[in-house]
């Protein structure tokens, strides 16, 4: 009895240690907030921006985006092999990789998006800075998601510093569609196309294309672009100053100071293994790319296929001031209806962006922005915030290792940025094999058709066939519960295994 009441008071001072402030939770988010800013400037334009400003072919413009993306897959495990291997220093484990690699994100970011005077070399110019982008921004990316782990052991403050960072990191991806939208929609205006202008099938390569004057080494278009991405490049700076400032990395709270590091591949083949994991990753890679897909067509669609060039950025704002005021919903309604419930709301988007597409029309095109926004806010949110639960579920069931957080992290993003890339080469290679021109006001009608499918059909299929696989995911809300309390358990009596190993050597001396 007396135990029992020693102990009690303890427990509200170590529910304390591991509560997260608010300012706390807003330094986490605001970190992570200038890789979407900038991946959103990429998502909706580099495509665009390839074709018609830097003229280089769909099938060169799919080369690109596909290397760039496999280039930041594989740097995923490779990030992760290393990233388990570094030894704790005075500001944390993952800390300094952040920290690193931000300065060489924004350079690679900037000459992503300069236009080099010769033309011949344009595709390797593009190939390599993309590359480089990519696999900066995985060498941050991974270590900074894989720091839910070591924020707080309580999965409420785990799941709340979540939503904080999806909030932060769909506001800027907000920001980044913004800023880039206003400071480029002048490129993308053609004074000599005529709105509602029939398609022209045959003769629209005739039409006056939109290449720049070739006396002039540095065009309108480009320049705006290049002032984008150094708006954009101060936006890095700012947010990792804040993060390294308002976040404080903890050690693995569960591991013993005698467990070892798994072993990397070891540690990959039981990742395969797990069985929640998998079923996360498949059902999610779909939809990932199934969003990707929307967000690399959405300018071409709506400047080719839908008569809409004029509202473009509009409506981009539009989808992502959704998905910024719909987090705090989505993350109301997984507390009280359960995370695989709350997966639902991902296909909303689906009826509506048929519709679009067989119907188009200003008014349904801003409503199916709105209705798309909340749907990509839930398939933003519900992965980050499961993944911490299988990450638990893989942890009752090994122990007695410790490192694992970065093999889960690491290789999930490896497969969706795998997928994604796959996805997006295919799209632009569509184009290429229907035909797409640059630089003309009309494309035909088989490209018209490629676009109406991309933004349609195939994300639907995607979306449906990820959610089946949902189905199976085997952690509830009740298996959470349980793993919690077991967690709790496992934590305490490593507390107390090391505070009677440090009164053993107390003894002794």
């Amino acid at each position: 009895m007396a135990g029992a009441a020693k102990d009690t008071p303890e427990r509200p001072a170590e529910e304390e240690e591991y509560r997260l402030s608010i300012c706390g939770k807003l330094c986490y988010a605001i970190g992570g907030a200038p890789n979407q800013v900038a991946g959103s400037a990429a998502a909706f334009f580099l495509q665009i921006y390839l074709l018609d400003i830097a003229h280089i072919t769909p099938f060169h413009a799919s080369l690109v985006l596909f290397v760039g993306k496999a280039s930041g897959a594989v740097t995923d495990p490779v990030a992760g092999f290393f990233i388990s291997k570094s030894r704790w220093t005075k500001i944390g484990r993952l800390m300094p990789w952040m920290l690193a690699c931000t300065p060489f994100t924004v350079v690679s970011y900037f000459f992503m998006w300069y236009l080099p005077p010769f033309v011949s070399g344009r595709v390797a110019w593009y190939l390599t800075f993309y590359c480089l982008f990519q696999a900066l921004t995985t060498l941050f990316q991974v270590p900074y998601s894989a720091l839910t782990m070591f924020l707080s052991t309580d999965q409420k403050e785990r799941d709340s510093a979540t939503a904080y960072r999806m909030t932060m990191e769909v506001l800027g991806t907000l920001i980044g569609a913004a800023l880039q939208g206003q400071i480029v929609a002048s490129a993308h205006v053609s004074h000599h196309c005529t709105v509602n202008s029939p398609v022209n099938t045959t003769d629209s390569w005739h039409d006056t294309p939109s290449f720049p004057d070739p006396s002039n080494p540095l065009p309108h278009q480009a320049k705006v672009y290049m002032i984008a991405a150094g708006v954009i490049g101060g936006v890095y700076l700012l947010g990792i100053v804040t993060f390294f400032l308002g976040v404080k990395e903890k050690d693995d709270p569960y591991a013993l100071n005698s467990d070892r590091a798994i072993p990397f591949c070891k540690g990959l083949g039981l990742t395969m293994k797990h069985g929640p994991y998998v079923k996360l990753t498949a059902s999610f890679l779909l939809i990932s790319t199934a969003v990707q897909l929307e967000q690399s067509n959405f300018v071409l669609f709506c400047t080719h296929a839908a008569d809409l060039r004029n509202h473009f950025q509009y409506l981009v704002v539009t989808i992502l001031v959704s998905a910024a005021v719909s987090i705090p919903f989505w993350q109301k309604f997984l507390q009280r209806f359960g995370k695989k419930c709350a997966a639902c709301g991902v296909s909303w988007m689906i009826p509506f962006a048929v519709m679009l597409v067989t119907i188009p029309n200003l008014i349904l095109a801003y409503f199916v922005a709105f209705i798309s926004g909340l749907s990509i806010a839930a398939s933003l949110l519900l992965p980050w915030s499961m993944l911490p639960d299988v990450v638990d579920n893989f942890r009752l069931q090994n122990p007695h290792g410790k490192g694992h957080e970065t093999i889960f992290y690491s290789s999930y993003v490896f497969f969706t940025k795998m997928s994604a890339g796959i996805g997006l080469g295919i799209s632009a290679a569509g184009l290429e094999f229907t035909g797409y021109k640059p630089g003309i006001c009309r494309q035909s009608n088989d490209v018209i058709l490629t676009l109406k499918i991309l933004i349609g059909a195939v994300p639907a299929i995607l979306i449906l066939i990820g959610l089946f696989i949902l189905l199976f995911y085997p952690i509830t809300e009740e298996s959470r519960k349980e793993t919690k309390l077991a967690l709790e358990v496992l934590r305490r009596s490593h507390q107390s295994t090391e505070n009677l190993d440090d009164h053993k050597e107390d003894t002794s001396v």
